[in-house]
């Protein structure tokens, strides 16, 4: 086994028992300058704390290099956020709701009578040409929307299950109302007449 795929298999075994790579690779530093301090003995104490020092760095030096390289060749790719107008959906959706807050409260000051006419008149106008222009943005992205259609598509094409032909026999009818009811039913569910006859 060479060290790569040594490598490899201890970085999938450290995954599947939720260890997370900064762990790893913390744990793997620690036991290395544990060994330098076992095989350095005899040796100076500054001579053991700088090669302790010196396995600890490596140790994230490998971390670091692990986080540059792992996305290039991990089978998972999370989507990047749908952007609008340089900002992310969520951010927009964000903002719409503060501005509608802002309205809301805007009013209710101006019920309070703690506005002018012509103070909210501006605010109001100034807030709600702001909410109409996040709302086309939002409307301009079609993110939701298309996955929406998508599903929809694929929902509509898939066949509707049929009815099984043996209804009949799987219900029960009642004598006072030729109401269909459960096979194992006692009473009719519309009536109340008694299935047991």
């Amino acid at each position: 086994m060479d060290a790569s795929s040594a490598a490899t298999s201890g970085d999938d075994v450290a995954a599947d028992q939720g260890l997370p790579p900064w762990q790893f690779f913390l744990l793997c530093g620690m036991l290395g300058a544990t060994a330098v301090v076992i095989v350095a003995t005899g040796q100076s104490i500054a001579n053991i704390l700088i090669l302790s020092a010196t396995v600890v760095a490596t140790s994230f030096v490998a971390l670091g290099v692990y986080r540059t390289f792992a996305p290039l060749v991990s089978h998972t790719f999370s989507a990047a956020p749908t952007v609008a107008g340089g900002r992310t959906r969520a951010a927009l959706e964000r903002e719409k709701t503060l501005v509608l807050r802002a309205i809301k409260e805007l009013e209710f000051d101006f019920a309070m009578g703690k506005l002018s006419q012509a103070d909210f008149d501006e605010m109001a106008g100034r807030l709600r040409r702001r909410a109409m222009g996040l709302m086309q943005q939002l409307d301009a992205t079609t993110g939701y929307r298309e996955q929406i259609e998508r599903e929809v598509t694929s929902l509509a094409a898939v066949p509707a299950p049929s009815a099984p032909a043996d209804v009949a026999a799987r219900t029960r009818t009642c004598p006072g109302c030729d109401t269909r009811n459960d096979i194992d039913a006692r009473f009719c569910k519309q009536c109340g007449t008694s299935l047991s006859s």
